[in-house]
């Protein structure tokens, strides 16, 4: 499949892509789990333009459509949180997730001194799960949030060496 996506800084255009991209991955994931009982991946849109202002949202376009979205934030401790890792469903099978992942620590290592990466995904989500044991994350810990769905923190030192982009 020829394709040419770009990954960069979101700006307030891309917002209600986002939302809608966001909206979709938590659909694809109920669907998948058969379990509709999972909570949306809600946000308003002055929250997530705030977000925006701040320079830590990543999009990967595909012409003008925005088909992943990443966030990053490090706090004083020198951790930085990686978070909402969505790629529309068709997008899935060609390593962009990967991609947005290696792109968002980047922009972390660029701008700040971070000495670890911490995500969190649910239990379920062997794909994530894979994805994440890939490029270096190990898992932390395992909270249950409900009988049905627990949450996976994954961690990984700022010193392990990004993976070699596919």
């Amino acid at each position: 499949m020829g394709m040419s996506v770009i990954i960069s800084v979101a700006n307030e255009e891309d917002a209600e892509q986002i939302l809608k991209l966001q909206y979709l991955g938590f659909q694809s994931e109920a669907e998948l789990y058969g379990d509709w009982a999972m909570e949306p991946l809600t946000q308003t849109l002055e929250s997530l333009r705030a977000e925006l202002a701040e320079r830590h949202v990543l999009v990967a376009k595909l012409g003008d459509e925005v088909v992943g979205t990443v966030r990053g934030r490090a706090d004083e401790s020198g951790t930085a949180r990686i978070g909402r890792l969505v790629v529309h469903p068709r997008m899935q099978r060609h390593g962009l997730g990967g991609r947005l992942l290696e792109a968002v620590e980047r922009l972390l290592l660029e701008e700040y001194s971070v000495g670890a990466f911490e995500l969190f995904t649910g239990h379920r989500s062997l794909g994530n799960l894979r994805l994440y044991a890939r490029h270096g994350y190990r898992q932390a810990a395992v909270r249950e949030v409900s009988r049905r769905l627990s949450m996976v923190t994954l961690e990984k030192s700022a010193r392990t060496p990004l993976a070699a982009t596919a």
